[in-house]
């Protein structure tokens, strides 16, 4: 029942993974669906982190569906007037660069739950792989945020997530996952490109 489940999740990530390098938002189609397949499946594989995570994908897949198909809500002033940032136009959001403000929040918020959860998962569970599962899990919070907000750094931070979670996989033999984060790897770099040219060629018809 695990491999079947663990299959038919790798399936619908790869399905994720097209919406994604698209830049579809049918990407939080497959993010709702997926994450309540590999609940069962990380659970199953004492990956206690990334069954936490996967509560949150689920989540962030609202949100991400909101923002991706309204944009952000514009913000009034003082004078009542709104905001010009691309990302306050209440349009459908446009891919952009994370904003320089955003990095040491995101950092910091890294740091805490990598710290936050491999606390937890040392003192109260019985995991083999606290660290890296803590790791990869930080990450993700802040990648799925990232994502969300359509930045195209994101592409780097799932490539570090991707590289980590191989390694992670096969040491627990979950073979078809390690395969398919593999594959998330390589074409997270592809997908990186392809959101720079579509992020240039929107600020060159600005």
């Amino acid at each position: 029942m695990e491999q079947a489940l663990e299959i038919a999740g790798t399936l619908v990530g790869l399905l994720y993974l097209w919406f994604e390098y698209r830049a579809s938002i049918y990407l939080w189609v497959a993010s709702v669906v997926m994450p309540a397949i590999y609940l069962f499946v990380y659970y199953e594989a004492g990956l206690y982190a990334d069954f936490g995570i996967n509560v949150y994908y689920l989540l962030a897949a609202l949100y991400g569906w909101i923002t991706w198909r309204y944009g952000i809500a514009r913000h009034r002033g003082k004078s009542g007037g709104k905001t010009s940032h691309p990302e306050a136009s209440g349009d459908p959001l446009p891919i952009s660069k994370i904003p320089r403000r955003y990095l040491l929040p995101a950092i910091i918020a890294f740091g805490i739950a990598f710290g936050g959860i491999a606390w937890i998962l040392i003192r109260f569970t019985n995991s083999d792989v606290p660290w890296l599962d803590s790791f990869t899990t930080a990450l993700s919070i802040v990648g799925m945020w990232m994502l969300a907000r359509k930045y195209v750094e994101q592409w780097w931070v799932w490539i570090g997530v991707d590289v980590v979670s191989v390694g992670l996989y096969l040491y627990k033999g979950l073979y078809f996952t390690a395969a398919l984060y593999t594959f998330y790897a390589i074409i997270a770099i592809f997908g990186y490109l392809r959101w720079e040219k579509i992020r240039k060629s929107n600020h060159a018809n600005e």
